[in-house]
């Protein structure tokens, strides 16, 4: 029921906005440039808006955002509940689960960093 309200919820914000993208492509173009924004992607001089603009509201778009969506439904953590074995992927490219890389009754430890 979760993934079906969340299909359809993502697909209506998809139709939405390639509809407003064709009726008002500047307003649009300036709404997408602040999303932009938001999540720094304009800070870096080798994206320009001609690159990831027109893909927003994308059939590819959909099929991401609705994968995303799903996977976190997997993904919930809850306190005093054991984490998620969140599927991850190593430098190889092979997907493994966290949990995979416990050893003995050592703590694991995450280190989030930037690939820039």
């Amino acid at each position: 029921l979760q993934k079906i309200l969340i299909f359809l919820h993502v697909t209506t914000c998809v139709v939405v906005g390639k509809t407003l993208m064709i009726l008002f492509p500047n307003a649009m173009k300036r709404y997408i440039l602040k999303q932009g924004e938001k999540s720094r992607m304009n800070e870096n001089p080798k994206f320009s808006y001609e690159n990831w603009g027109p893909t927003f509201f994308s059939f590819k778009y959909l099929l991401f955002v609705l994968k995303v969506k799903w996977k976190r439904l997997e993904d919930e953590a809850y306190e005093g509940h054991p984490a998620p074995n969140t599927p991850v992927v190593t430098f190889n490219g092979e997907v493994r689960h966290l949990l995979d890389f416990v050893q003995d009754n050592r703590p694991l430890i995450l280190n989030f960093g930037s690939c820039t």
